[in-house]
């Protein structure tokens, strides 16, 4: 029963994270409209563009991902030496949760990634 509680609390938490990295990912397009019109100008295909947006957000959700590890990490090792008990980190937790962390990457960032792609160069060029 406890292991399905926390299954569940970080799966909201991953939810409410990649929420967060699609507003960012969001305004950024919205911010870039002008270099992403260029580049559609100058003949990039629309894949590249949705590549680069998506490599944004993977990076942007790793990097999140390695911060809260680490934290963890540190919480969990001050927690156990303050109770007096031996810790030992499992390396398949530490892919899984990196893993993770990239998957939300890729899925809440590909909306944003498909938005900015199918900009029409000539709209966005208005915003210079």
């Amino acid at each position: 029963m406890m292991s399905l509680l926390l299954a569940g609390i970080a799966s909201i938490s991953l939810v409410v994270g990649g929420i967060g990295i699609m507003n960012m990912m969001l305004v950024s397009v919205t911010e870039r409209t002008s270099e992403i019109g260029l580049r559609k100008a100058l003949g990039a295909e629309p894949n590249s563009i949705q590549l680069q947006f998506i490599i944004e957000s993977i990076f942007l959700s790793l990097f999140g991902g390695m911060l809260g590890l680490i934290i963890g990490i540190l919480i969990a090792f001050v927690a156990a030496n303050l109770i007096g008990f031996s810790m030992t980190i499992a390396m398949s937790t530490i892919i899984l949760a990196v893993g993770f962390s990239g998957v939300v990457g890729i899925v809440f960032g590909f909306m944003p990634a498909r938005k900015a792609s199918r900009l029409n160069p000539t709209d966005a060029l208005k915003h210079i």
